[in-house]
């Protein structure tokens, strides 16, 4: 009897012990962050809570003391999602760096995309990111593929390229041809692509059946369409709201979820009445989704088809040269046409409202910025040295006074904060964070499984946080100085692991992983 009492209690022992130990190991974290004033979109909440994360995930919410291997002390700051921007061309280190100041931990090329998606993403992987990549496939690379014979390796930034080739954008295509097209774009979708980027705006004149077997082919692998309309102009015909209706006929009649890129500049002066149009059709049930980045400014390359042909600055607005800038510098009718020949992937800047000086433009601004449920996206730009017209690569940083690229690659969030929370209180902070942080993981999760635990400070949610200072915070980029990095942003997590911390760069910090569907 005596024997089996001590085995008893020897089992007693282990059984607390056991208990003891997991509790111990429960409360033991990788990371707490304490005595923030954590805000989560989803659930509403606004509150002082502790944060417990291991193995790269949020493991505890809590509202009292946790312990942990590493603490982050954010009393007085608020700790919310890392914004994810759906809409950053710049897929390339050192712009990676500059949007994490930002508060982006997740930095999407969707509207334009890539060509060969597992060279891109073997390319990033190989060099490291501190934030999260990802892609959806180029439809104008494809056409470039098959009108111009271009080939591609999956380079951040080569789409660039296909400004200088003279048949993708201009040219209509046989059946075989968009047979062709779709086959790649397929292929692209098979090997893990995000969606399919679709810059109508820039091939204005391309099939109409073409841009419907696009939708057809997303709607059949369940993935997203980004769309820069076809056109940008308020005259009809050929105005933005015909582009919208052309955009919303094929979603509904395909079933495909269409995303529309920087609803504000491609709409400008005829965001009234396109902002309705959408609006109302999302109420019929329409699958479409909306973006748009705070600045009154665009910036694309200069050789594009929206820049030519006969009446090309009356559609636009009655637009003058003088609307234009390149490196810094205002453009006239000599300068412009000699940098359209000459270099036409030249990066410039086209100022196309004026909400400073005209409360019309700050009416039509707010329209597209505060558009309900739409998400804030940056369509950052790649870094190019205005001394080398090359983009700025490779493990730079700080860097170079001589990269140039348009302010909102830098401080799109925190000046959406500053504009719309701070200055004139047209959105709540929670809602600011909610438009982004989840619409953007919500648009995606239905297709790319990974979004789901994106947006969120949830348990179970990845851990990509970010701690700023509220009164702190704000932009810091201008049209001169670009590159000026935003300030208050004081940790930025991803997976579990601090990139910046006390507002600095953790150089050798490389988290990021791919955002990437399941590869057939």
């Amino acid at each position: 009897m005596e024997i089996y009492k001590n085995k008893l209690i020897t089992l007693l022992v282990m059984v607390t012990t056991l208990s003891f130990s997991s509790i111990s190991m429960a409360e033991n974290y990788d990371l707490v962050i304490k005595n923030g004033r954590v805000i989560d979109p989803e659930t509403g909440l606004d509150a002082k809570r502790w944060l417990g994360i291991s193995a790269g995930k949020i493991a505890k919410i809590s509202e009292s003391s946790i312990k942990g291997k590493k603490i982050i002390d954010a009393t007085g700051l608020v700790v919310s999602p890392g914004f994810i921007d759906l809409h950053a061309h710049g897929q390339l280190l050192p712009s990676a760096r500059l949007q994490a100041f930002d508060g982006v931990t997740t930095a999407l090329e969707l509207e334009a995309g890539v060509l060969e998606v597992d060279k891109f993403y073997s390319n990033i992987a190989k060099e490291g990111r501190p934030i999260n990549y990802g892609a959806s496939a180029n439809w104008s690379m494809a056409r470039a593929m098959v009108l111009d014979g271009a080939t591609f390796n999956g380079v951040p930034g080569e789409a660039l390229g296909v400004f200088s080739l003279p048949n993708w954008s201009s040219k209509l295509t046989t059946k075989a041809q968009q047979d062709e097209i779709i086959t790649i774009v397929e292929k692209a979708i098979d090997a893990g692509a995000l969606g399919v980027g679709i810059l109508s705006g820039y091939s204005p004149n391309s099939n109409r059946k073409e841009y419907y077997q696009l939708h057809k082919l997303a709607a059949k692998h369940n993935v997203s369409t980004f769309n820069h309309i076809r056109f940008a102009s308020a005259e009809e015909p050929k105005s933005a709201f015909e582009a919208y209706q052309e955009l919303i006929s094929v979603a509904a009649s395909t079933g495909a979820h269409a995303h529309i890129s920087h609803l504000n500049s491609t709409s400008a002066r005829d965001i009234e009445d396109v902002a309705e149009l959408v609006l109302n059709a999302q109420k019929q049930g329409v699958n479409i989704s909306v973006e748009a980045y705070p600045y009154s400014a665009a910036s694309t390359a200069i050789g594009a088809q929206m820049f030519r042909g006969e009446n090309w600055k009356e559609r636009l607005g009655n637009a003058s040269e003088s609307d234009f800038s390149f490196n810094g510098q205002t453009l006239n009718a000599k300068t412009f046409k000699e940098l359209q020949d000459k270099d036409p992937r030249s990066i410039i800047i086209f100022r196309y409202l004026d909400p400073e000086h005209s409360e019309s433009d700050q009416h039509l601004y707010d329209i597209s910025q505060l558009f309900p449920n739409g998400a804030v996206a940056s369509d950052g730009m790649p870094l190019i040295d205005s001394k080398t017209r090359r983009m700025v690569t490779g493990d730079v940083w700080p860097l170079p006074e001589s990269a140039k690229t348009h302010p909102r690659s830098a401080g799109t969030y925190s000046r959406f904060i500053r504009e719309f929370v701070k200055e004139s209180k047209k959105v709540s902070l929670s809602e600011a964070i909610r438009k982004m942080s989840l619409i953007p993981a919500q648009i995606l999760e239905g297709s790319v499984a990974q979004m789901k635990f994106k947006g969120r400070i949830q348990e179970g949610a990845d851990a990509d946080i970010v701690i700023f200072n509220f009164a702190e915070l704000t932009d810091r980029a201008t049209f001169a100085q670009p590159i000026l990095t935003s300030t208050g942003m004081k940790t930025v997590i991803v997976n579990g692991t601090p990139i910046i911390e006390n507002g600095e760069l953790i150089r050798t910090a490389m988290p990021g992983k791919a955002i990437r569907r399941e590869v057939k």
